[in-house]
């Protein structure tokens, strides 16, 4: 959000020590189902799942990874549909069927060699808090479960599926000093 002269207000979820955390982060990892979609399982006569996705979250992924950062997807459950609109976007780190979030960071560390502090994992339901433990901040969708969203490190405004992502690296950019190098892409 900017005024008509292209200057940004201060970040409204991210502040004080959380904007200092934020400022740091290079990679965002987050749950599929719940964050990316609206949490809803859609299958149709065959059994063939498929998947909605907000094309404003997708937007604020490709630019967070044009500015020279890294996203990743981490969910517990497995198809087709994702890897479609992760080859769309551009996001080369999935792991799908993952029983263990927290290891699967680690192991995402080890691959692009971003530190887990470095990391922010967003997520909406129980088998995202052991991530929330390991990544350097968590942030929950505004709709996620109440125990998750009370031990995030920031709640979203948005609700999973509906632009929650894009909201999450408009803060990050903001918090990094880059939200004009941002708009500048697109002007």
């Amino acid at each position: 959000m900017t005024d008509h002269h292209g200057n940004n207000p201060e970040p409204m979820l991210l502040t004080g020590p959380l904007r200092e955390s934020a400022a740091i982060i290079r990679l965002i990892a987050m749950d599929v189902d719940g964050v990316l979609t609206d949490g809803s399982i859609n299958l149709d006569d065959n059994g063939v799942e498929t998947k909605r996705f907000s094309v404003r979250d997708g937007l604020g992924i490709s630019v967070w990874m044009r500015l020279g950062f890294e996203a990743a997807f981490i969910t517990r459950r497995s198809g087709g549909a994702l890897n479609h609109r992760a080859r769309e976007l551009g996001v080369k780190h999935i792991v799908q069927g993952s029983k263990d979030k927290q290891a699967a960071l680690r192991e995402l560390a080890d691959a692009t060699g971003v530190r887990v502090e470095e990391m922010i994992f967003v997520g909406d339901d129980w088998p995202d808090l052991p991530a929330f433990k390991t990544a350097g901040l968590s942030a929950a969708v505004a709709d996620a479960d109440e125990l998750v969203r009370g031990r995030a490190s920031v709640v979203l405004s948005r609700p999973g599926g509906a632009g929650a992502i894009r909201e999450l690296v408009e803060e990050l950019l903001k918090a990094k000093g880059m939200w004009r190098q941002a708009t500048d892409l697109f002007e």
